[in-house]
């Protein structure tokens, strides 16, 4: 597992996916790099639009088990998470659209506080 914390700024959407690129380089999981680099980038801007509260940031954390890479963006703030359909006029409110449909699985765990998402690439 790898783990990488990121501050509450916008910045630190490039840098949580610049850390995933470099963990699947080094894990040589290339296979499906754009897919799993944008799933990151959208959590982790959810993370920061709606999860991390003033003065705290967000963990990306990856793991790779039988060939199978899990990612999770984790976040201390409170709030749900749920899929919705954006209207065609909407400029956001897609994030978790994409990661549905690039993603084999995905899902919504809780911590206290906060919560994760996650979602699995299988190989």
């Amino acid at each position: 597992m790898r783990v990488a914390f990121f501050r509450r700024d916008r910045r630190s959407v490039c840098a949580a996916r610049e850390f995933t690129r470099a963990v699947m380089k080094s894990w040589r999981q290339r296979a499906r790099e754009d897919d799993v680099l944008l799933c990151v980038s959208e959590l982790a801007t959810n993370a920061l639009l709606y999860g991390v509260p003033p003065g705290r940031g967000f963990s990306v954390r990856l793991c790779l088990l039988d060939g199978t890479l899990r990612l999770e963006v984790h976040d201390s703030g409170p709030g749900t998470v749920c899929l919705r359909e954006p209207s065609t006029e909407s400029e956001g409110g897609r994030g978790l659209v994409l990661v549905s449909a690039l993603a084999d699985k995905w899902g919504v765990g809780e911590r206290d506080p906060g919560k994760f998402v996650w979602c699995e690439f299988e190989g």
